[in-house]
C-alpha cells in the first residue's frame, strides 16, 4: 500500500509519523507547499488551486490513498479534488466537533483553527449537525501555523489562549490544524486535567483501515 500525505507545511510530517506507527508496511509519499504558507488566511479558491498543484506528485506516484492532512485544504478543496480525480481515494481532515460534543460535560468546547477553516461551509455544517446546543469558542490562533513553521514559538500567547477558553468553561479543546500537533504537549501541559485535547491522527488511521477493509 502506498499512502500519500499532503499538508501546506510541516503538519503532514506529524500525521505521517502517526500513520507509520499504524501501518509499518506501507510506503509513504509526502508533499507540501511551504512556498505558499500559510493557507489559513487565503481564499477558498486560492487554497483549491494551490492544493491541486501541490498534490500532482502524489497523483503521479499512484498512491492508493491520499490524505489531505490540512484542515484548511480539506475545507476548501477536497470536494473539488474528488470531482476532478474520481478514481483517486482521498481522506480529508475535519475539526473533531462530533467527538468533542460527545465528550463535553460543561457544554462548552473550544476549536483552535485557521480563519479559512472557521469560515468554511464544511465547518459550519459540522457545528450545525453536532454542536447546535453547545457553546463553541473559536479563539484567535491565526499566528500559530507560521509560528510553528518558523520554529518561533510564543508560549505566552499559547498559554493565554488556552487559559482563556478554560476560563470560559471549555472542557474539550479541538486542535483543528495539523501544524498544532507540534505544540500539542504545550497545550496539554497548560490544560492539565481541566480540558481534554483532541487531535485527528487516530481518526485518520481508523479511516484508512475502513477503506482498506472495504476493498
Amino acid at each position: 500500500m502506498k499512502l500519500g500525505i499532503f499538508d501546506s507545511g510541516i503538519g503532514g510530517e506529524a500525521v505521517a509519523a502517526s500513520l507509520k506507527t499504524a501501518f509499518p508496511e506501507a510506503d509513504f509519499m509526502l508533499a507540501d507547499d511551504r512556498a505558499h504558507l500559510p493557507y489559513g488566511d487565503r481564499s477558498a479558491e486560492d487554497i483549491t488551486q494551490l492544493t491541486d498543484a501541490a498534490i500532482q506528485p502524489l497523483l503521479e506516484g499512484n498512491c492508493d490513498i491520499i490524505v489531505i492532512a490540512c484542515n484548511s485544504a480539506t475545507a476548501a478543496a477536497i470536494e473539488t479534488l474528488r470531482e476532478r480525480y474520481p478514481t483517486q481515494t482521498f481522506i480529508g481532515l475535519e475539526p473533531m466537533i462530533k467527538p468533542a460534543a460527545e465528550l463535553t460535560k460543561t457544554g462548552v468546547i473550544a476549536v483552535c483553527a485557521t480563519p479559512a477553516t472557521l469560515a468554511s461551509e464544511r465547518y459550519h455544517r459540522l457545528k450545525a449537525n453536532y454542536a447546535e446546543n453547545l457553546t463553541v469558542i473559536e479563539p484567535d490562533c491565526s499566528s500559530w501555523a507560521r509560528m510553528i513553521e518558523e520554529n518561533d514559538l510564543n508560549e505566552e500567547n499559547i498559554e493565554q489562549t488556552i487559559e482563556s477558553v478554560i476560563a470560559q468553561k471549555a472542557d474539550v479543546i479541538v486542535l483543528a490544524c495539523t501544524h498544532y500537533h507540534w505544540i500539542r504537549e504545550v497545550i496539554e501541559e497548560v490544560a492539565a486535567d481541566r480540558a481534554e485535547v483532541l487531535v485527528p491522527s487516530d481518526a485518520i488511521a481508523r479511516r484508512v483501515t475502513e477503506l482498506l477493509e472495504s476493498r
